[in-house]
Formats: C-alpha cells, sequence, structure tokens
C-alpha cells in the first residue's frame, strides 16, 4: 500500500509489523474482513516510515524484527504519539521481556501461537479504550492523596509532576482510583481492564502492576499495594495498609 489514507473517512488504520509474510498476510486479512485498513511492514525502519505517512490509530507490533529490536520501534513510535495503542505479538514469554515491552509503552501483550480472533478482540478493546472517554467522565477529576487523574485529558500527575501512562496503564490506575482503598482481586481488574475473553494468561496483571508501580510509586511513598493472596488496593500515602 501506498500513499496516506484520507483521514476524514473515520477508517480504523492498523499499522501490522511482522517480518513472517504469512502471518502479516493472515493479519492484514483479519483487519481488512473487520473493514479497517490495514499498513504491513516487515522490519522496523519501514515500519517507523509508514507510522510518519499513514498515522496509525492502532499498531500490531512484533517483538522480533530483523533490524530494529521491536521496543526499540515501540519506544520510537511512542516518543511520537504517547496514545498510540500498540499490541505487541512475541514468542518470548519471559517476565523479562514483557516488562521489557510494558517499560517502553506496550499496551498488550499476545504470545506466538495465538488466534486471529484474540487478536481482533484485544485490538478492539485498545481501540475503545482509546477512544473519548465516557460522556458522564467527561471532565470527571479523581483525586487520591498527592495523585491526580483526569478523566477527560487522560493526564495523571504526581505530587503536581506529570506521570506519562500507556493506554492501558491509564485504565489500570483509573479502575484503581474508583475504588480507593478496595482490595480488587485479580479476576475483577481483568474483567473491568481487559475485555472479557482475556484468561490473564502469563501473570499479564502482575506485570502491568509492577511497570505501573514503577511510574507512580518511584522515588515516592507506596501508593499501590499487594494483598498476597487476595489483590491489589490503592491508598493514599498517609492511609494505613
Amino acid at each position: 500500500m501506498s500513499g496516506a489514507p484520507d483521514t476524514r473517512d473515520g477508517t480504523v488504520r492498523v499499522l501490522i509489523v511482522d517480518d513472517e509474510p504469512e502471518l502479516t498476510e493472515l493479519l492484514c486479512a483479519a483487519v481488512t474482513e473487520a473493514g479497517w485498513r490495514s499498513f504491513p511492514a516487515s522490519d522496523g525502519r519501514s515500519a517507523l516510515r509508514i507510522a510518519r505517512d499513514c498515522a496509525p490509530d492502532v499498531v500490531v507490533l512484533d517483538g522480533m524484527l530483523p533490524d530494529l529490536d521491536g521496543v526499540q520501534v515501540l519506544r520510537r513510535l511512542r516518543s511520537e504519539n504517547t496514545r498510540l495503542p500498540v499490541l505487541m505479538l512475541t514468542a518470548r514469554d519471559a517476565l523479562e521481556h514483557r516488562l521489557d515491552g510494558l517499560s517502553a509503552g506496550a499496551d498488550d501483550y499476545v504470545t506466538k501461537p495465538f488466534s486471529l480472533e484474540e487478536v481482533m478482540l484485544r485490538l478492539r478493546g485498545l481501540m475503545r479504550r482509546a477512544g473519548p472517554a465516557d460522556p458522564s467522565d467527561r471532565g470527571a477529576v479523581r483525586v487520591l492523596g498527592d495523585l491526580v487523574l483526569a478523566e477527560d485529558t487522560r493526564e495523571v500527575q504526581r505530587a503536581g509532576t506529570p506521570v506519562s501512562l500507556t493506554t492501558k496503564e491509564f485504565d489500570l490506575l483509573r479502575f484503581l482510583m474508583s475504588h480507593p482503598h478496595q482490595v480488587l482481586s485479580k479476576a475483577q481488574i481483568l474483567d473491568h481492564v481487559w475485555n472479557a475473553s482475556f484468561d490473564g494468561e502469563g501473570n499479564l496483571v502482575e506485570v502491568y502492576i509492577h511497570g505501573l508501580r514503577g511510574k507512580i510509586d518511584k522515588g515516592r511513598a507506596p501508593m499501590i499495594r499487594t494483598v498476597r493472596g487476595v489483590g491489589y488496593a490503592i491508598r493514599a500515602t498517609d492511609a494505613r495498609a
């Protein structure tokens, strides 16, 4: 495909970055069947070039590419658009690799092999959560201690300092702040932050909590608490654990 799309027609633009031609073809076919427009790239450098031309609405990104590492591509994409939803594909399911991707800005992970139906469900979930806030929440500001979350602008501050979060990190923090001091189970978090089809394989909730702590609590009194065997809670720093 060549040339930038008409951004006024409302068509969802999906950048698909993978060096396996057969897999790319299948992903492009699934995207087209959904009524979206696909923009394939087989390596990191071409992906960055295509992204500048087409301004994608969502990205499917392989973690292992022949030139730039997937995490390098992710960091560059994220530096240009902090809210761009990115779904990473990887055969590497070790925790450290997931943390690398999350710290670079990935919003979700699917490990190979996977079903096309799962990928499309994940993409729809990312698109839904990256869209405008629900009208009933528009203008709402959540405050817990020195932590402030603005619904309409999707901005977060801790002690007056801006905190840059990915789409999924923002959704997770919003859910925690919607239930201050309440211990939320992993199942509750999965049900509200991820789509209902997600089974939680690979301890993704734990990985996202770890990444969120690294941004919210780093160098400060911790707000996100783990209640072993139960779940997670967020509390103001002057609240009792």
